[in-house]
């Protein structure tokens, strides 16, 4: 394992100051950020939180090493706005099949976006409609333990605010300025007007689950208190999000968690990027510069051009995550001509140098609460300095060029492709024959990150181990089993191990590795 920090820093919203950060368990750092709900396709303003915790991920890891660090990131597939754009969008179905399509198709879109934006796949990403379990067990403590309570004939629980003497200490608001505060709602059965909502009942055409408080659905907050729980525990390191969920969806997690479990505090560290604009103004469907980020990366709606996901990824980080961020054409333009400047540098690499260890300088930036933008002028230093493959592994650790850690299987088939192709260009003619290789052997090598493969290309005959992989699988469709099992022999021979599965349309399919 990697050695401790000695100087990882980080601004923390609890209290209002950069600090020492120092994990609960150097063996396994945990980190909880609120991810999408999935009505409709991520906009722009969503992509800043996966690129800037992304980059906060791979800090972690390269730091304490890549098995020592849980990133969770949880899709919220249960939310009243959910089941408005399914009746919208699907009149003719019933309600909860209507859901599925939405959150299904949305859910899968967000993953294509970020992936393309260069965000390495979280360790975990759960759904809360897999967690509703968990959210009743930790209603049923705040209701013993006088936190919660049951508002009278409406089938509702409720989290009494009054019962928690600090609530309000992340945000800064007391309870009087609460009142005035985001999504509370005042009504008659709550005993403060600040009390919000853990569990609510469902008409019987709206998704709902049984309970021991009638059959209902989760509110916002206890979604992510559950599923933290779950997956890193009562305590853990960092929990991340918008500045827009300081209020009130981070304070409610808080209340609920601490509150459930007896605890001081839900995580150590609190973190909040900063807000997005659109050409200086607020983003918006009514002032027309609302754009989601497929948008941006598949059609020329902003700035009469496509972005490359880079270019998008670049523009973010040249803005300290705290900070508001402007997005504007100018801004992409300069992203875009200085990421290609780079990118030439990287063409004259040498093939046998890849993957080295990020430059210090780039390192000690973000330890410093992630300055992003002191690690691009450390970049643009390594670009002047006549070091090809630093500037390689420079760009690789911020995610600005695919790095070892990244597998076919994480990006996808096309993107997958795309980054091999965009690989081949950055590290020049030297290595690209190998490279033709490598894009035909990624079809059967799913698994496989790209170091790994890299080693593969120099110790076997790509082309030939895919020959005999389709070869077999061809036989096997044929039921010619003998022949099939004589082929898998023969490659186990040479050190290639076969793995057999389906595809989601149910065919038969065939990855390899090396045998390890």
């Amino acid at each position: 394992m990697a050695s401790a920090p000695t100087r990882l820093r980080l601004y923390n919203t609890l209290t209002r100051s950069k600090e020492d950060f120092v994990p609960l368990d150097e063996a396994n750092v945990r980190m909880y950020v609120c991810g999408p709900t999935v009505y409709d396709f991520a906009h722009i303003g969503n992509a800043r939180p996966a690129i800037v915790f992304d980059v906060l991920f791979r800090l972690l890891r390269h730091t304490y090493g890549a098995d020592h660090v849980t990133y969770v990131r949880n899709i919220t597939d249960v939310d009243d706005k959910i089941n408005a754009r399914a009746a919208r969008d699907y009149p003719g179905l019933p309600l909860n099949e209507a859901i599925r399509k939405v959150t299904e198709t949305t859910a899968a879109q967000y993953q294509k976006d970020v992936t393309a934006l260069g965000c390495l796949t979280p360790t975990e990403q759960p759904r809360a409609t897999d967690n509703i379990e968990g959210m009743q067990a930790i209603i049923g403590k705040l209701i013993a333990s006088r936190h919660a309570y049951e508002a009278a004939g409406i089938g509702e629980v409720l989290f009494d605010v009054g019962s928690m003497p600090d609530y309000g200490a992340l945000s800064g608001r007391d309870l009087d300025h609460n009142l005035a505060g985001a999504r509370v709602e005042i009504d008659t059965h709550k005993k403060n007007p600040a009390d919000f909502v853990l569990w609510k009942r469902s008409s019987a055409d709206e998704p709902g689950w049984d309970s021991p408080w009638g059959r209902g659905r989760p509110g916002w907050h206890i979604e992510c208190s559950a599923m933290s729980e779950r997956y890193l525990g009562q305590v853990f390191d960092i929990h991340g999000g918008g500045l827009d969920l300081i209020f009130p969806h981070h304070e409610n997690e808080i209340a609920q968690s601490r509150c459930a479990h007896g605890t001081d505090t839900m995580a150590k560290v609190w973190m909040h990027n900063g807000f997005l604009q659109v050409e200086g103004q607020k983003m918006s469907k009514s002032l027309g510069n609302f754009f989601t980020i497929r948008e941006l990366l598949d059609t020329d709606k902003f700035g009469g051009r496509s972005w490359p996901g880079e270019v998008l990824r670049l523009a973010m980080l040249m803005t300290h995550y705290r900070e508001p961020i402007d997005f504007s054409v100018s801004r992409l333009e300069e992203a875009a001509n200085l990421f290609q400047k780079w990118q030439r540098i990287t063409g004259q690499s040498d093939p046998d140098k890849l993957w080295l260890p990020p430059d210090d300088r780039i390192v000690d930036c973000l330890l410093d609460d992630m300055n992003t933008t002191g690690a691009l002028g450390a970049v643009a230093r390594i670009a002047t300095e006549g070091s090809p493959e630093a500037m390689f592994a420079a760009l690789g650790f911020l995610g600005l060029l695919p790095g070892p850690e990244q597998s076919y299987a994480d990006l996808g088939p096309v993107a997958g492709r795309t980054a091999v192709r965009r690989m081949r260009a950055e590290i020049g003619r030297r290595v690209s024959e190998a490279f033709d290789h490598l894009e035909h052997a990624f079809r059967h090598a799913a698994k496989m990150t790209f170091g790994e493969m890299e080693k593969a290309a120099t110790t076997h005959d790509l082309p030939a181990v895919n020959k005999n992989v389709e070869e077999r699988l061809a036989a096997l469709n044929a039921r010619d089993f003998a022949r099939a099992d004589e082929i898998r022999a023969t490659l186990l021979a040479e050190g290639i191990q076969l793995m057999d599965s389906k595809n989601a349309a149910g065919e038969r399919i065939t990855t390899w590795e090396i045998k390890r």
